[in-house]
């Protein structure tokens, strides 16, 4: 599965006969529109299927009227080696995640690389062959971000730059190493953001041996890109801080399935009352002591839609378009240009919801029929979530 994603070219790919079009963009979650039309992995034309360009497909794809949306994005994971986690001991859950939907991943961290270096340059070399490893190995053709340095006390600014000039583009958690004083923090954030190095702060009491309490004031000084997990990862902040971290802060608002759920709604309430649904983002943060969760962005779209009343077609936007944009993917978003990543789902069978959105807003997770990763089909109906109402065909490969 993997080998298949490193070079091989979708051509000119036809999706037709959409019945619910999501866009990712949260200002416009529905398009009108019936038929997505690709081309060796990008979006070439959304639209009625009249009006787009049809003839001479490689693939054509009958959605039979299901909904299709942009691959869903896990914003917070802690990869190893290829598909395999010690901390579980567990193999191939990023593929068994890519049967949940999720066709990219981020990561915050390698943390649980059995004896993780804590030494300058054994960090800076972890990193770096975290990064190259998973930019040529992607199981089941899931895109996983990786290579996300912990940071340590006595890096100075030149190691960012050797960082970003290697391709390192993220920071692990800011607390999971020795750097928790929000001061050093604010410093080392502010190094990386110079050079292009997207940073996320741990949010909470400590998760693994060695990282510590990041409170709400530390969070605020340090002014990391993203307040990961700000429902905690496991255990949260008092409510009423993290409204105050939403409120006070303009930073991405992470919200992750392996942390405290009744503070995850209240953090989506908050985003909502505040008029910036735009800063909410979702994760798994997983693998971790709570396991993997394949299905752990539907779950926590579903728990979100359900408990915090948000309406489905917002919170898709939540692990899709809003990420994105926050992380600077292409990916994400139902538009010309954009990678060809998708996931078909449709109502879970005797789901009570008589619409997939409804289902969703009931508390339900969809079933999804097929993914699509740069416009290659890489699952058909999913082994992991109920089984969909319908699901998508491939009518012909050329």
């Amino acid at each position: 599965m993997a080998e298949a994603a490193a070079g091989a070219k979708s051509g000119k790919v036809i999706i037709r006969n959409i019945g619910l079009l999501l866009s990712g963009d949260i200002d416009k979650p529905i398009l009108d529109a019936d038929t997505i039309v690709v081309d060796d992995g990008l979006i070439t034309a959304v639209g009625k299927f009249k009006d787009c360009d049809t003839e001479s497909a490689k693939t054509v794809i009958d959605a039979r009227g299901v909904c299709v949306a942009p691959g869903l994005i896990d914003s917070h994971v802690h990869p190893v080696a290829g598909d395999w986690t010690p901390r579980q001991s567990q193999l191939n859950w990023i593929e068994s995640s890519m049967n949940g939907g999720v066709t990219t991943m981020i990561s915050a961290g390698e943390v649980h690389y059995p004896g993780r270096p804590k030494d300058i340059v054994g960090l800076k070399a972890l990193a770096i062959t975290a990064q190259r490893a998973f930019d040529a190995f992607r199981p089941g053709g899931v895109k996983v971000l990786a290579g996300a340095p912990v940071i340590e006390k006595g890096m100075v600014e030149s190691d960012f730059k050797e960082l970003a000039e290697a391709g390192v583009g993220l920071l692990g958690e800011v607390g999971l190493g020795t750097v928790k004083a929000g001061y050093e923090a604010k410093e080392m954030v502010a190094w990386a953001r110079k050079y292009g190095i997207q940073s996320t702060i741990h949010t909470g009491g400590p998760s693994v041996p060695g990282s510590g309490y990041i409170d709400k004031d530390t969070v605020l000084e340090a002014d990391a890109d993203i307040i990961g997990h700000i429902n905690g990862g496991h255990t949260s902040l008092p409510l009423r801080h993290v409204c105050d971290l939403c409120e006070q802060s303009t930073r991405g608002i992470e919200i992750v399935h392996n942390g405290n759920e009744r503070v995850a709604i209240g953090a989506a309430r908050a985003a909502i009352e505040l008029k910036c649904p735009h800063r909410v983002i979702l994760g798994t943060d997983g693998p971790a002591g709570s396991g993997v969760q394949p299905l752990g962005i539907l779950r926590m779209v579903s728990l979100i839609s359900s408990m915090a009343d948000i309406p489905a077609e917002i919170v898709f936007c939540f692990a899709t378009g809003n990420t994105a944009r926050m992380r600077n993917l292409n990916c994400g978003l139902v538009e010309v240009g954009r990678a060809a990543d998708f996931v078909f789902m449709d109502r879970a069978q005797h789901t009570a919801g008589k619409t997939l959105l409804e289902s969703v807003q009931l508390g339900d997770i969809p079933g999804v029929g097929m993914v699509m990763i740069d416009g290659l089909v890489r699952a058909g109906r999913s082994r992991n979530t109920p089984p969909a109402t319908e699901v998508p065909v491939v009518l012909g490969t050329h």
